[in-house]
């Protein structure tokens, strides 16, 4: 019957046993995290071929293929590709372009774009990565950030939405200051044309009505749906997250970002991040500003009073509090995504990889972590039947690791090899894409 399947398999990719197979890569001896639940398949054999996973099998099965390409995965350990889901590209200088390779060098083969400015056409960049004219992830777009001031009227409502669906954008993306009847306006004429509606919470209505969109970013928004009393109160937050868990909506909790913002209150951590190593791949303008006193957070935070208390010691009380939240969250099993804003010094890519760092310190096991990048992803995005997981039929977009990342989520670094759309990047390919990146600041 595994014959019967295999070969219905080979034909549907159209390969044939026994020819020689130019697109056929052997990942073999290694240890497979296959995201359909929480275990390791070890000492595996995983057959890609035309960007697609046509088989994952004990290294003890027999296959012939003609002068395959054959990767060692003796030792390591192999995962989904990672989702971005909450990126920008902030930078005009060096092109998006260098946001890729420094995504794909990081694992990640899959982007969510939160936002279009006035200098940007995500629809054509989007378009351009689907006819493989540029190298990039899986990208989906929101159109541009609509705030109150871009939705006035009906009438705006009715031009801009229709905007939407006549470009061709994958999300609406709203601001947290909406009118009431605007904002159910907006989630009515969205869902006419069925795109969906994301973004931040409606920090003036009762919690139900952000609940009514597809995701909230930021755990942030939650310090500000909810009043000080509020946070503290147990019981509160007992029946706020039922009911964020009944809604079914996603999370993105982008701590990393918010601790950033913190840092750069306090003199001892800024002089720090001015000096973390990932600096290197910023943009020298891009440091010279983030590293100055002219990096808003210095100039409108610091030493500031907020609420009657300085700016550093309540935001530190808040990044507590939204990491507690998080792993409440997470204990409920509220739907979550990776994501980490991607700008300042949080630097694509690898501002990821902190993400999971702080989502374990927050409480999450690895293996949740990795569902919020890969799986629950995949889920929201409606790609599941085609990514998410390490099994048959799913696209090659892959990441091999050097070590185990159930046993720590900071072993997502150790990456010695990415397979985007069944191409197969090594250490050396991914260390040449970060020379590049580099090379641009000299």
């Amino acid at each position: 019957m595994k014959t019967i399947v295999f070969n219905f398999l080979m034909g549907l990719f159209g390969i044939s046993m026994g020819v020689a197979q130019t697109d056929t890569l052997l990942i073999e001896n290694v240890n497979v995290i296959p995201m359909i639940e929480e275990t390791i398949l070890y000492n595996q054999r995983v057959v890609v071929a035309h960007g697609k996973i046509i088989r994952v099998e004990p290294m003890s099965a027999t296959l012939e293929f003609r002068n395959p390409r054959v990767v060692d995965g003796s030792g390591k350990y192999l995962i989904p590709g990672l989702n971005e889901m909450h990126y920008h590209w902030r930078n005009k200088e060096g092109g998006i372009v260098r946001d890729f390779k420094l995504l794909i060098v990081n694992g990640v083969t899959t982007v969510r774009n939160m936002a279009e400015y006035d200098w940007q056409d995500h629809i054509a960049i989007r378009d351009s990565i689907d006819k493989n004219q540029l190298m990039g992830p899986n990208y989906y777009t929101s159109g541009p950030y609509l705030q109150s001031g871009d939705l006035k009227t009906s009438a705006d409502i009715e031009r801009i939405i229709a905007q939407h669906h006549n470009k061709g954008y994958d999300f609406i993306k709203i601001a947290d200051d909406l009118p009431k009847d605007i904002y159910l306006k907006v989630l009515e004429r969205a869902a006419d044309y069925n795109i969906p509606v994301m973004g931040h919470a409606q920090r003036e209505m009762n919690l139900e009505y952000s609940l009514r969109m597809k995701s909230i970013e930021h755990v942030e928004e939650f310090v500000y749906l909810f009043g000080d009393e509020q946070r503290r109160d147990s019981l509160f937050l007992k029946n706020a997250v039922e009911q964020i868990k009944n809604s079914g909506i996603v999370i993105v909790p982008t701590l990393v970002v918010f601790d950033m913002i913190v840092k750069c209150l306090d003199d001892n951590s800024f002089a720090k991040l001015k000096e973390k190593e990932v600096a290197t791949y910023m943009l020298n303008g891009d440091h010279g500003y983030w590293a100055s006193d002219d990096n808003p957070y210095r100039q409108n935070l610091k030493g500031k009073v907020i609420n009657g208390m300085d700016a550093l010691p309540l935001l530190e009380d808040y990044f507590e509090w939204m990491k507690n939240f998080t792993k409440i969250l997470a204990k409920e099993d509220v739907p979550m995504m990776t994501g980490s804003d991607t700008f300042g010094f949080v630097v694509p890519g690898f501002s990821l990889h902190e993400e999971f760092q702080f989502l374990q310190e927050a409480g999450l096991s690895p293996y949740e972590i990795l569902k919020a990048s890969t799986l629950t992803p995949a889920r929201y995005l409606g790609s599941i039947a085609t990514e998410g997981t390490i099994t048959v039929g799913k696209n090659a977009n892959l990441v091999l690791l050097n070590k185990n990342p159930l046993e720590d989520i900071k072993n997502t670094k150790t990456i010695e090899g990415v397979l985007l759309k069944g191409e197969w990047l090594g250490r050396d390919q991914l260390d040449s894409l970060l020379k590049e990146v580099e090379s641009l600041n000299h």
